[in-house]
Formats: structure tokens, C-alpha cells, sequence
């Protein structure tokens, strides 16, 4: 039987076989392995759902108004004012001006539920004489909606009503929900 002659090797390919091992990871890149990895997913998938959780439960508090749905179910006659126009956020404050040095000042506001409504439901104010012809008559003239606040069923807890306008420069500014153009179901 033959033998193999032994292969050649060269110079270089004796260097590369005794070459070193590479250097021992250090600093992040050593703590960091798969295992570690996945662990620290886990927690950050746990963290994100007890934060979604709390959010949640968060909203549910009288202190938070973060929905719609939270503002329409605190509006004074909630299912009224929804069915005959909108319910809303009233801030009731007083602004000073000096003229001499000239300076603005802003009381702290006061903020409550209330409605407004579409100037064809005007009929739900008339009827229980919440307002007079003479109320109507200008606000209509001005081409502006009623809103209000407290419960009108209840002449005795006092409804505060006024003559708003609707501002139509303050545009949705939020892409996603349109171009800031307002329905024809939007306007009061």
C-alpha cells in the first residue's frame, strides 16, 4: 500500500494556523447574547402592556377627559345634548388689560361639561321659555348657536345659555383626520 506523500504547506499557511484567537469581547457587546436579549424584550413587552393598562384605568377617573366618549357622558343632559348637537368642554375666565404699561392677565379657568346646539334644535331652549324670542331673534341674526351649561330639565338648578359663535378659524390641524375643512354635519 501506498502513502500519501505529506502536502506541502507554505510559510503563510503555517502562520495561519497558528494564528491567535481573536480578542475577548468587552463592554456591551459581551453582556449582550441572545438569551440576554430576549430577556430584555420580555420586559420591555411586559412594561409596555402594565402602561397601557394604567393609561386605561387612568381615563376612567373623573380627573382625566382624555375621550369623547368621557366628555359626551359628563355633558349636562348627556343623551339630549348628543342627539340634538354636541357636547363640550366650557372654560369660563376673565381677561384684564392694563393699558398703561400695557399688559394682558388671565384669571385661571374654570372648566366644565356643557352642550352646544345646531341651530335647527333651538326648540328643546324655547319651549320651557329657557329663552325669550328677543335671545333667539339675535342670535340668529348673528348667524350663531346656542350652548350651555347645567341641567336644562332642572329650572331650578339655574342653566347658564349663551349666544356662541362658532369659530371657524380654528382648523383641525391633525392630517390624519382631514384636510381641516368642516362637514356640513360639523357646523352649528
Amino acid at each position: 500500500m501506498r502513502r500519501k506523500p505529506p502536502a506541502r504547506t507554505s510559510s503563510r499557511d503555517r502562520d495561519l494556523d497558528y494564528r491567535e484567537p481573536p480578542a475577548p469581547k468587552t463592554g456591551l457587546a459581551a453582556t449582550l447574547n441572545a438569551g440576554t436579549m430576549a430577556i430584555l424584550a420580555a420586559v420591555l413587552m411586559i412594561g409596555i402592556g402594565i402602561g397601557m393598562s394604567l393609561s386605561t384605568v387612568a381615563s376612567n377617573t373623573t380627573g382625566n377627559i382624555a375621550s369623547r366618549e368621557a366628555i359626551d357622558r359628563s355633558a349636562p343632559n348627556a343623551e339630549l345634548c348628543v342627539q340634538y348637537g354636541a357636547s363640550a368642554i366650557t372654560m369660563d375666565m376673565r381677561a384684564f388689560v392694563t393699558l398703561n404699561p400695557f399688559n394682558v392677565y388671565v384669571s385661571q379657568p374654570s372648566m366644565q361639561p356643557g352642550c352646544v346646539l345646531r341651530s335647527n334644535n333651538w326648540a328643546i331652549l324655547e319651549r320651557p321659555n329657557l329663552v325669550t324670542d328677543q335671545q333667539v331673534r339675535e342670535c340668529r341674526q348673528r348667524m350663531n348657536t346656542f350652548g350651555y351649561t347645567g341641567d336644562i330639565n332642572d329650572k331650578s338648578a339655574a342653566p347658564k345659555i349663551d349666544c356662541i359663535y362658532q369659530n371657524d378659524a380654528a382648523r383641525n390641524l391633525f392630517p390624519q383626520l382631514g384636510n381641516g375643512e368642516l362637514p356640513e354635519t360639523d357646523r352649528f
